[in-house]
Parts: structure tokens; sequence; C-alpha cells
């Protein structure tokens, strides 16, 4: 086991409080304002713990750019819209959005970027990139303090990392699922002395009749309720690409990332990068409530051909040197592989739009 400042910190809080619930465990592990993951460090690339679609190649980030660009025509090209990413890493993907943007000046013109960062290192790092763009940049510390106004929301790999609850079926009923203290003092799992009131009755109801000791996760956040409401009610679209599952479903996704592997999730808080994975079907229900209307989601191969970016390498590689050439077709490559483990096929794609809208680019042929 590995010591860290904030697992010293948590235990002291367990041994203060109690059980802690796995989605306040995560939010420690990950926002502490001294101790956590991404308000300390740079976790991106090669050198980092884990390596995004955009650190992969430029034109995963030029192709949501001109993904952008089309909702904007869609949207009647408003003269001022609010271009938002929630959880910009580096502003790779933004830097390579703005690039391909530049094909269609009157967008390019109409944006005011808006960045929704909270970590401190990240946004140092995102001033430095767009220190020289000629657009006007805006750091957020949520999606709330966006101004009011048409928007374009783009979001890779940022559901992901938000804290999930955990909930087990037992004999009597379902107990949340808890961080806990062994007799050496060692973090461990467990489960709260009660059951969950009323649970039953709020668990989908497939889950309903799963057998004992099945886990289910959900995330509490209000996040999909907001970009439905303000897309429904103020115009615009949402593209979200993430990891996960389409349809609701019982198990643990939890899991740890360092130095490009897995680890154990309690092993070193605060070291470790925890996700787990998104349930888009809950996404989806969230955002429709409000009254938007939901695309998909697809995989991120099917995604990514359908904007054509077999095509835009085979016109970068034809203008760069071989050995960079190989480099955009291998980086590629590794984007639309559809292996069962491979990214193209674990990464899913899903549009969120004001219905006034029609049918978003990319899902000409999937709509719920």
């Amino acid at each position: 086991m590995t010591d860290t400042p904030l697992k010293d910190e948590i235990r002291r809080r367990i041994s203060m409080a109690g059980p802690m619930p796995v989605r306040q465990f995560m939010m420690h592990c990950l926002t502490h304002p001294q101790h956590g993951y991404y308000m300390t460090r740079d976790p991106l690339g090669r050198a980092g713990d884990f390596i995004t679609s955009p650190e992969i190649s430029q034109v995963f980030g030029e192709l949501v750019g001109l993904w952008a660009a089309s909702a904007w025509h869609l949207m009647a090209q408003p003269d001022n819209v609010r271009l938002i990413e929630l959880g910009p890493g580096r502003g790779t993907m933004m830097l390579d959005a703005m690039r391909a943007a530049q094909v269609v000046p009157a967008f390019r013109q109409a944006i005011v970027l808006h960045l929704v960062e909270i970590s401190p290192a990240l946004r140092e790092r995102q001033q430095q990139a767009f220190a020289a763009l000629d657009v006007p940049v805006m750091w957020h510390q949520s999606f709330d303090e966006v101004p009011d106004g048409p928007a374009i929301v783009l979001a890779n790999e940022f559901f992901d990392a938000l804290p999930v609850n955990q909930a087990i079926k037992q004999f009597n009923g379902w107990y949340e699922r808890v961080v806990e203290l062994d007799p050496d003092g060692n973090l461990k799992f467990g489960l709260a002395n009660e059951t969950i009131p009323l649970f039953e009755q709020l668990v989908p109801a497939a889950l309903r009749d799963a057998p004992i000791g099945t886990i289910y996760e959900w995330r509490g956040d209000n996040l999909p309720l907001a970009i439905g409401r303000r897309l429904a009610h103020q115009g615009g679209a949402a593209l979200i690409i993430d990891y996960g599952y389409d349809k609701t479903a019982a198990g643990e996704t939890l899991q740890a990332v360092s130095g490009h592997g897995y680890v154990d999730p309690l092993d070193a808080p605060g070291a470790a990068d925890l996700t787990a994975h998104v349930d888009f079907q809950a996404f989806a229900d969230a955002a429709e409530s409000m009254g938007a209307r939901v695309f998909g989601p697809i995989a991120q191969a099917t995604f990514l051909r359908r904007l054509g970016i077999e095509k835009r390498v085979e016109t970068l590689s034809a203008l760069a040197p071989s050995e960079l050439a190989a480099q955009i077709d291998s980086g590629v490559k590794r984007l639309i592989a559809e292996g069962p483990k491979d990214m193209g096929t674990l990464f899913k794609v899903m549009a969120i739009a004001n219905p006034s809208l029609g049918t978003i680019p990319g899902f000409e042929l999937e709509t719920r």
C-alpha cells in the first residue's frame, strides 16, 4: 500500500466521521484543493498517466471544429455564439478545432470561447496555449457560470471523471457502498449500516430483480439536465465523447489509472486518476426531460468516418514528409480501430440539440 498526504487525510476523516461514500471519496481524490489529482498536475501525454484522442491525432480536433461550424450553420448562424469546452485539458482539441474553423471565417468571428476548468495547473497550461489566439477566451469554474445565449458545447473524456455513487443489493435492500478502515488502518470498501430508503423505487426497472451482490452506479450531478435545459431554451448543440454503455446496466466500472496502467483505486488517493463509465442512457433521458433532442450514442469510429476522417488523412498525408505521414496514419488508425478493446469501439459519441436544428452532422442515421 502507498501512503499519500490525501490518504492520511481521508483516514482522519473516516476515523472522525465514519465510513465515506464512494462518491465523496472520488471527489476528494480528484478535486481536493491541496492534494486532488486534477488540482496539482498535468496528467496528460506520454509523460503523464493517460493520453486522450486529441493528443493522439490533430485530425480529431479538426473534425470536431468542423462539426461545430456545421452546428452553427444549423443554428441560423448567430453572430455571438458561446463555444464551450468542458475540461479542456491542455487545450489541444480546441486549438485544433480553431485552426480547422478558419475555413469558415464567419463562424470563427462569431465565437467567444468559454472553457470550464477547475484545475489550476491545467488552466495555466491553457492560458499559455491560447495566449496568441485571435478569439476571445474566458474561463469558468462551472458550466452554470457561462453567460446565457446560443451555445455549442464540447466534452471529450469529461463526464467519466465526475464522481459516481455506488450501491450494492443485499437480501433486504440496497446499501450504499463506502470506503472504510480495516483493523490495520488501511482503506477498504464496505457497506453503509442502513439500507438506502425507498431505493427500490428509484433504481431503474431493469435492475429491480438483480441478484444479491449486484453493484449499481449512478451520477447525482445535474449537468446533463443543465445542458439539456440550456440548449432547449437558448439554442445550440452539444457533442459528448466518452467511454461508457449505451443502456443503463449493473456492474462496477470505477477504475484508477497511473503511468498508463491500472492500479488499485484505494492505493494512492490523489496520485492516480479515478474514472467510471458514462451511462449514456441516463444522460440522454435527463437531457430529453428538459426538452432537448438526443442523437446516438454511436461508436467513435462510426462518427469520425462519417465526418470524413479517412479523406482528411489522405489530404494531410499527401502534403507531409513520409515520416510525418506515417505518424498521421498510425494516429488515426488508433482512433478508429474497432476491436473489442480499441478506441473506435470503446468510445461513444452522443449529440444533444435544440429540436429546431433537425438532424445533427454525423448522426444522420440515428435518432432516439
